[in-house]
């Protein structure tokens, strides 16, 4: 085992180029394989777990799912917070940011981004609560490939470019998550759960998110700094495969049952605010026990 990681690490020395020394000792990011290791136990819970939990009763881990998303709640807005106001008062420049400025802004920049890498870790659970309450049908493709892509795709972002212009889809997507895991941490108190409004939003936040960070990385490739193209062009690529599963997930879950629910009300008949007519869920309701993206 230990050649094993030792040629690993030596493969991605030669791939990556040299690490940033600035992260040298943090938790996680002296060597790969345990990154690595972590995503194949992910991957082989997520093949395993509903195959065990086939023949048992589901549990309903309520408690916990409140406390866990509220918990993320908290933790996003820290790393929203600290990456916004690093960079404001850092005088980060938009268009295009390279990773040595300030070193005092560039050091709490990179504290925030770990903190950022290693929930990628955390938000493992998310799938692991969906297979303890049988919710199989949440476990697509997009859900996984989102989960275990990103917690390796921020490994090597930290050891290569901790800072700089990589602040900007990680602030995007705290402030998402701030909606997204405060929506499922009080959605789980059935008291609070009617007076959510906000979850169509949510993949709407997350596809204006993309666009958003696609956008600003473009600017940094129309005007470079010394931030590595090779990464630009990445994350160009990475995001636009996220735009495509996502708007697909969207499209799949909201609009085809608006178009649904017109077939079934073809003069008009108004859906009741209770979520039903005629004993027919509304597509809101019906979207909220459909496919949970994060």
């Amino acid at each position: 085992m230990e050649t094993f990681n030792h040629k690993l690490n030596t493969y991605i020395d030669s791939w990556m180029g040299p690490r940033d020394q600035r992260v040298r000792g943090w938790l996680l990011l002296d060597n790969y394989p345990p990154t690595f290791a972590l995503t194949v136990m992910y991957l082989l819970i997520v093949w395993m777990g509903p195959k065990y939990m086939k023949n048992r009763q589901p549990y309903s881990c309520r408690g916990l799912l409140v406390v866990y998303n509220l918990g993320l709640t908290l933790l996003s807005f820290y790393m929203f917070y600290e990456l916004l106001t690093a960079v404001w008062h850092g005088d980060y420049n938009f268009y295009c940011q390279d990773t040595h400025s300030v070193p005092e802004v560039d050091n709490k920049i990179i504290n925030a981004l770990w903190w950022y890498y290693f929930s990628k870790l955390i938000e493992f659970m998310d799938t692991f609560f969906f297979i303890l309450r049988k919710n199989f049908h949440q476990i697509t493709f997009l859900h996984i490939y989102h989960h275990a892509s990103m917690l390796n795709i921020w490994w090597f972002v930290m050891n290569s470019i901790p800072c700089g212009h990589s602040y900007f889809g990680a602030s995007l997507n705290s402030f998402v998550h701030v909606a997204m895991y405060s929506y499922y941490g009080l959605s789980a108190i059935p008291a609070i759960r009617p007076y959510l409004w906000w979850k169509r939003y949510i993949t709407q936040l997350q596809l204006i998110q993309f666009f958003l960070t696609m956008s600003q990385t473009m600017c940094a490739v129309i005007w470079p700094c010394d931030f590595p193209r090779g990464w630009l062009y990445f994350q160009i690529s990475y995001v636009v495969t996220l735009i495509i599963l996502f708007s697909n997930f969207y499209i799949q879950t909201y609009k085809k049952h608006n178009a649904t629910l017109q077939k079934q009300h073809p003069n008009g008949s108004a859906v009741s605010r209770n979520g039903h007519s005629n004993g027919t869920p509304s597509a809101e309701h019906m979207a909220h026990k459909k496919l949970r993206v994060d």
